[in-house]
């Protein structure tokens, strides 16, 4: 039996998504709760990886058993053997040819950035800050130029092991709350790193580094030596993978879900 889970968690007190050696990844902490409940070596695949210090709201992952259980049990059974920062949300019954990664046609990212002249003490690890002022019309026209189908090169982690730098953008777009702007972007798939060095690239249009056709630059330069460092990771967030409705899997979109931390 395959049953596909809807985990959100808070990254920063992780080493990333993957299972380490040392046993710091979230999937270590969900393996091992599901584990309890299933009473068998229980090993889960994710719709996609996170870093360290990442978070999510709409993560999706899928297992394998044997043990015929309530789906209630993969809820709040695995929930009473996670760290509070680790939640089950949902539970399903997924067709053996479902895969939470390769049957994922997108994936959906939010960043949350403090812009103010020093850090929330109480947002440290759930924000990205930057000390000063931002443009947020010159950010807002720079994002427009990532949207479509590009080869994002100048975006990529050096380590990135996919196997093409093509990603095809459906969303990106800022929105501003006081202090706080909210990235969200939406794609078929993302490289490693790409959102981090978009918010980069993208907050060096906005103090006034670059103007907006900056970002245009380094899409066509594919040349990621080039583009600004890589930004924090503590302001970024999952938020959504989309799927066919033929899978029956229920909603995973948390789009906007970060104004509640606003």
């Amino acid at each position: 039996m395959r049953v596909a889970l809807g985990v959100s968690y808070d990254g920063s007190q992780f080493c990333g998504w993957q299972s380490q050696p040392s046993a710091c990844g979230v999937q270590d902490a969900l393996e091992s709760a599901i584990a309890a409940i299933a009473q068998h070596v229980i090993r889960v695949h994710a719709a996609g990886r996170t870093d360290t210090g990442v978070h999510a709201l709409g993560q999706v992952v899928h297992f394998e058993t044997q043990a015929e259980r309530p789906l209630s049990a993969w809820v709040r059974g695995v929930n009473a053997n996670l760290p509070d920062t680790v939640r089950v949300e949902w539970a399903h019954v997924v067709d053996e040819e479902f895969h939470a990664r390769f049957s994922a046609f997108s994936r959906s990212y939010q960043y949350l950035l403090y812009n103010a002249p020093v850090a929330s003490a109480l947002m440290a690890n759930k924000a990205g800050w930057f000390h000063l002022p931002l443009d947020f019309a010159a950010m807002q026209e720079g994002a427009g130029y990532l949207l479509g189908e590009h080869d994002f090169s100048a975006f990529r982690a050096s380590e990135c092991q996919a196997k093409s730098p093509i990603r095809t953008l459906t969303r990106a777009e800022i929105q501003r709350s006081g202090r706080y702007f909210v990235f969200s972007f939406s794609a078929n798939a993302f490289l490693q790193h790409q959102v981090r060095n978009m918010i980069g690239a993208l907050i060096y249009v906005g103090k006034g580094a670059h103007p907006p056709c900056y970002i245009k630059e380094l899409l066509q330069k594919r040349d990621r030596t080039l583009s600004p460092p890589t930004f924090s990771p503590y302001g970024l967030y999952l938020t959504g993978v989309g799927y066919d409705e033929k899978w029956g899997v229920p909603s995973t979109n948390a789009q906007d879900g970060l104004h509640v931390l606003i």
